[in-house]
Formats: structure tokens, sequence, C-alpha cells
């Protein structure tokens, strides 16, 4: 389809963005639906100016937002989605009517890929490994917009941890507790859980023989997620499902963040199956 003086346009906004798989998974989703939209990488340092640029154009429909924009971005829109603002970063913009509105599809992502994949939330304690953005992500959706028991958080950084919970506790009625990653820890919460969450970059190409969850710790009843999705099948995954658990890859939190993106900017479904097809062709 030929790029005209009609075409809407989105796009990802980030530094860097050369890695990003979004302008292939969605220009194929618009071909697929003979959508008169094309998607473009931005490498943006000044997001401000960015930002204001994208009021003076014409025809833009939204934007994805990456590293480091997706808390910085914030002040520059004019509303931001209840989840998205109680998480405090949006990795999605809408444009409407001149208007930037902030979304969090990697939290609504994260729980479809969950329910998708069988996880067990409602009643039950989840765990979470690492407390950076991602964990944040999930951490306060699970919390906020599922019937959990109770969430606990085990991460590195002690300072972003604590922050973390402090937020959720006062966002959420549910019981939350925290602690560093440790081997101790680990032995102590994970036999009290049905679904673990890993969202640290443990275990991410190039470091594929890593995991930080020993072995005999996994038992059938357990549902184990990872976010990372560079291997599709991590090392924690092949431990986990060899053990009996059931496994949900992070490429179905990626696949379902850019699916949610696609019917925000578009306001139809996704041909999800498509965008399915072009991750699966980049890691087999």
């Amino acid at each position: 389809m030929d790029i005209t003086t009609q075409t809407q346009w989105c796009g990802i906004i980030g530094n860097p963005v050369e890695h990003s798989l979004s302008p292939a998974i969605h220009n194929a989703a618009f071909r697929n639906m003979g959508l008169d939209m094309v998607y473009l990488a931005f490498r943006v340092e000044s997001l401000g100016d960015a930002l204001k640029g994208v009021r003076a154009l014409g025809n833009a429909r939204g934007f994805s937002v990456t590293i480091p924009h997706k808390v910085a971005a914030i002040p520059f829109l004019d509303e931001v989605e209840t989840t998205a603002k109680y998480i405090g970063a949006i990795n999605t913009i809408v444009v409407e009517e001149g208007k930037l509105k902030g979304y969090n599809t990697d939290a609504s992502g994260a729980l479809r890929a969950l329910k998708e994949g069988g996880a067990l939330l409602d009643g039950h304690r989840v765990l979470i490994l690492g407390s950076g953005g991602a964990a944040r992500a999930i951490a306060v959706a699970l919390a906020t917009g599922t019937g959990i028991a109770g969430l606990t958080i085990l991460g590195i950084e002690e300072a972003e941890r604590q922050k973390l919970v402090k937020d959720l506790r006062e966002k959420s009625g549910i019981p939350i507790e925290e602690g560093p990653l440790t081997l101790d820890l680990l032995r102590n919460w994970v036999p009290h859980v049905r679904t673990l969450i890993h969202c640290t970059p443990v275990g991410m190409s190039p470091h594929v023989d890593e995991s930080c969850v020993p072995t005999n710790l996994f038992r059938p009843e357990l549902t184990v997620m990872d976010i990372v999705y560079n291997p599709r099948e991590t090392k924690l995954l092949q431990e986990a499902k060899a053990a009996g658990c059931r496994t949900i890859s992070g490429l179905e939190m990626f696949l379902n963040q850019a699916v949610l993106q696609f019917e925000l900017w578009t306001k139809q479904p996704a041909p999800a199956d498509v965008m399915r097809q072009v991750l699966e062709s980049r890691f087999g």
C-alpha cells in the first residue's frame, strides 16, 4: 500500500530503538487489515520537543513508549488511564482529537498472558522476582485488577523494591510481603504460591545458561511465567517444564501488549496470529 497524505502513522519513541521488533509486528498487522497506516521507529533524546512536535503534525494515531521515556512521558500527556497512573509509567500513547492519552499495556498484556496461560490467580498468593519497571506494572495490575490473596516481591534493589511495596500497600488491600532475592527466601516462599513471575534480566540472551530459581523448588502445581522472551524458552522455563510446571513464555506478554496497542490505535480487533508469526519467525 502506498503512503499518501491520508496515511496515518504510529511509532515507537525511545533511545535506543534500533533493536525494536515493534515496527515489524505492527506494520504486518496494518497490511493484513488493509489499513492505511504505517509504523516507524524514532530515536528520541528530547522527549518534550518530540511530543510537542506530535501535537503540531497531522495524521498521528499513537506511539509505543520504551526506555528511558516510560515515566518521563507522563507530564507531557493530557490524560493517563487509571492503571497506568497507579503504576507511574506508560508504554502507549493514543492521539485522539489533538489530545495525548497514556496507557500501560505491559500490565494488561501480562494479565492476559497469565489468564490465557491457565495461571491460578484468584484466592492465591503470587510471587514476583524483581522490582523494576516490568515488575511494577505486573504487580500493580495483579494487586488492583485481580482477586489474588497476596503478593510477595523478592528483588535485588532494596530502595526500588521497598518503594514498590509501599505503593502497593497504599493502593490495594491485599497482604504484601517483600525481601531480597536470596536462596533462603526463595525456599521460604516458592512452596506457598501457585504462580511465580520472573521479572529480572537473568537468563536473557546472551546469558542463556542462568536462572534465579533452583530446580528442586519446582513442583507440578506451580505456574511459572518468565517475561524474558529472548530466548523464547529460557533456562528457567525449560527446568520448570521438565518438573511438570505449567509455563508461560515472555513472548506471550510481549505479543499481548502489542495486540492491545494495535486495538487502542485502530479501534479494531488485532490480527494476533499475524503478529505472532512475525515474532516466531524472529525467535524460532
